[in-house]
């Protein structure tokens, strides 16, 4: 087996992501809403991506924010709050969300995708994928 493919009991590989509620100083909580194109296009998501080999989470996460939205995130900022463990048909996503309320820069969309900021209380009106959907009442739970 290839170490670089994790593998789930059932045959499938696991994907590991990570995903960030940016949070701004209004308590909003930033969505991303993917391009036509991609993967579950239309749907709405919290930004982040994959991490690269030896990259911790929060490294890959500042990473993804800078590449995503051209901002610099505070790693020891990112406080974690849930995942997610979802499995699609090809693979098993496992998806830790870090909840980010300081960056540098301003946040701009860099890779096609159309931004809305929401409060935790709204994020049930933007269609998601199914393993964002869960992160959902962690976040009403810590900002209401």
């Amino acid at each position: 087996m290839d170490s670089s493919q994790p593998r789930t009991g059932q045959g499938s590989r696991l994907l590991l992501v990570v995903a960030a509620a940016l949070v701004d100083a209004d308590r909003r909580i930033l969505l991303a809403r993917r391009p036509e194109g991609k993967a579950l296009a239309g749907l709405w998501e919290f930004p982040g991506g994959k991490l690269h080999p030896g990259e911790r989470p929060e490294q890959g996460l500042a990473r993804e924010l800078a590449e995503e939205l051209g901002i610099d995130a505070c790693v020891s900022c990112m406080q974690p709050l849930a995942f997610a463990s979802h499995a699609y048909e090809d693979f098993h996503l496992l998806m830790p969300l870090f909840v980010c309320r300081r960056w540098d820069g301003i946040v701009t969309p860099r890779e096609g995708q159309t931004l809305a900021w929401a409060f935790a209380r709204e994020l049930r009106k933007y269609p998601m994928p199914p393993a964002d959907a869960p992160l959902i009442d962690p976040l009403i739970a810590l900002l209401g």
